[in-house]
C-alpha cells in the first residue's frame, strides 16, 4: 500500500504560513494534482512529501509509516523536477542507470532496470545520445526514466510539462496519463494548470493561500464549485461572475434579469456565476435576459468566444464556429438557469437558497 496522507500539516518560514493545516488523503494507485496560482503553496506540499522541507506542525504517512524526521532516501518516493536536471556529460542509458548506481546494485540488474524504464517512455533507440542531442519532449522523457528506474512506492511530479510547447504538451498528458495507469504508482502532481489537473488527476486538491479549497474529482469541481476562487480556477475561459441580487426566486444586475435562481430567499450582496457555454445567443428579445453589445470576437476554430459587458463586468460567451458578428452589434443573451451558481460576494463562498 502507497497511501500518502497528511494530518494538519503546517509549514512556516519564518512570519510567512506558506501552508496552512493542510489535510490530505491520498488513496494507493491514486492520480492526485496539487492545483493552484504560484505561490499558493503547492509545490512547498509536495516538497514536505519528499522530505526536501521540513514540517512546521502536523504528520505525514506515506504506506502507514510516519516519515516526518525520514530521511527523503528512505521515503521510497521519486520526484521529478520542473527542470530536467540530466547530466550533459552522461548518455541517456548512464542519466537513467544513475540511481541505481548509487544504490550500488549489481551491472546486470542495473542493464535490466534501465532498459525496461527506456521501453516504457519509448526511449529505447536513443539510449546512446547525449540531451543536448534529444528534443525537450525526450530529456522529459529521460528524467521520467530516471524516476521510473527506481520503482518507488510514490511519483512525485513538480510541473513536469511547463517547459513543453502547447502540442508536445498535450502528447506528454496523455502519455503520463497512461503510464501511470499501466503502472499504478501512486502519483502526486503540482502544476497551475488547470487544463493539466482535469485531464490527468483522478483528483484535484484545489489550494490557495496554503489553504486546502477544495478536493473533489475534476467532474465535480467543475460542476460544483465550493467558492468563487475555483470556480474561476477552474475552466478555460474561466466561469463568468456578475454582480447583483437575488429576491423572489431571480437574480437581478445592472442590465440583467435571470428568473428562477434561488428558492425565494434573498441575497442582497450576489455574484452569479455561469460558465461560458451555457450562456446562448438568441434572436428575440423578448428570449433574453440581457441586451448586450459585443466587446469582441474570437474564432478558436470548433467555436466562437464573444466578449460583452453587463454593466460593469466583462463576460463571455461560447458559441458556434459559424458565429457571424461585428463588434459593437447589439446581441440577445439567454442563461441557463439550471446551470447558474449563487456566491456570497462578501465570504465568495458557494450560496445554496
Amino acid at each position: 500500500m502507497a497511501e500518502v496522507v497528511l494530518k494538519h500539516v503546517t509549514k512556516r518560514f519564518g512570519d510567512v504560513v506558506a501552508v496552512a493545516d493542510m489535510n490530505l488523503d491520498i488513496a494507493d494507485k491514486e492520480f492526485l494534482v496539487l492545483l493552484g496560482p504560484s505561490g499558493c503553496g503547492k509545490t512547498t506540499t509536495m516538497r514536505m512529501i519528499a522530505g526536501l522541507d521540513s514540517i512546521t506542525e502536523g504528520e505525514i504517512y506515506i504506506g502507514g509509516r510516519l516519515v516526518n524526521n525520514m530521511l527523503p532516501k528512505y521515503r521510497d518516493v521519486a520526484m521529478v523536477f520542473q527542470s530536467y536536471a540530466l547530466y550533459p556529460h552522461m548518455t541517456v542509458y548512464q542519466n537513467i542507470e544513475y540511481p541505481l548506481r548509487i544504490r550500488k546494485l549489481p551491472a546486470e540488474e542495473r542493464r535490466r532496470g534501465v532498459h525496461e524504464a527506456a521501453r516504457m517512455v519509448e526511449l529505447g533507440d536513443l539510449l546512446e545520445r547525449l540531451p543536448r542531442q534529444l528534443s525537450g519532449g525526450q530529456r522529459q522523457r529521460v528524467a521520467l526514466a530516471r524516476a521510473l528506474v527506481r520503482t518507488p512506492t510514490v511519483f512525485l511530479m513538480d510541473e513536469p510539462l511547463s517547459n513543453l510547447d502547447a502540442k508536445l504538451r498535450v502528447q506528454m498528458r496523455a502519455e503520463l496519463k497512461h503510464l501511470q495507469h499501466e503502472l499504478e504508482i501512486t502519483t502526486v502532481y503540482v502544476t497551475h494548470d488547470q487544463i493539466e489537473a482535469m485531464t490527468l488527476a483522478s483528483r484535484v486538491a484545489v489550494i490557495n493561500e496554503g489553504k486546502l479549497q477544495q478536493l473533489a474529482t475534476p467532474k465535480e469541481i467543475y460542476n460544483d464549485p465550493a467558492s468563487l476562487f475555483v470556480a474561476g480556477f477552474i475552466g478555460s475561459p474561466s466561469m463568468n461572475f456578475l454582480s447583483g441580487e437575488v429576491s423572489n426566486g431571480a437574480f437581478a444586475g445592472q442590465g440583467l434579469s435571470v428568473p428562477e435562481v434561488g428558492n425565494g430567499r434573498g441575497l442582497k450582496n450576489a455574484i452569479l456565476g455561469i460558465r461560458p457555454e451555457d450562456v446562448s445567443v438568441v434572436d428575440a428579445p423578448r428570449d433574453a435576459h440581457a441586451t448586450v453589445r459585443i466587446y469582441s470576437v474570437e474564432l478558436t476554430g470548433e467555436s466562437t468566444l464573444i466578449a460583452a459587458r453587463i454593466g460593469r463586468d466583462l463576460m463571455i460567451v461560447r458559441t458556434d464556429k459559424d458565429f457571424a458578428g461585428a463588434i459593437d452589434s447589439e446581441i440577445h443573451l439567454r442563461f441557463n438557469p439550471a446551470k447558474t451558481f449563487l456566491f456570497d460576494a462578501e465570504s465568495e463562498q458557494r450560496v445554496r437558497i
